[in-house]
């Protein structure tokens, strides 16, 4: 919800917290995904000449 218009900082929220409740629930992350420090790291590439 675009609230840039609203300058009162309680009513924004209100307003926010409105639309949130409104909304479609989000879906559930699958169970295969990995979030955050769980991802599979990035292994250093090799340092000299360029690789890519």
């Amino acid at each position: 919800m675009n609230t840039k218009h609203v300058e009162d900082k309680t009513e924004r929220k209100r307003l926010k917290r409105a639309a949130r409740k409104k909304a479609a629930p989000k879906a559930k992350r699958a169970s295969g995904v990995a979030r955050g420090s769980n991802k599979r790291k990035v292994k250093k590439m090799a340092k000299g000449q360029r690789k890519r």
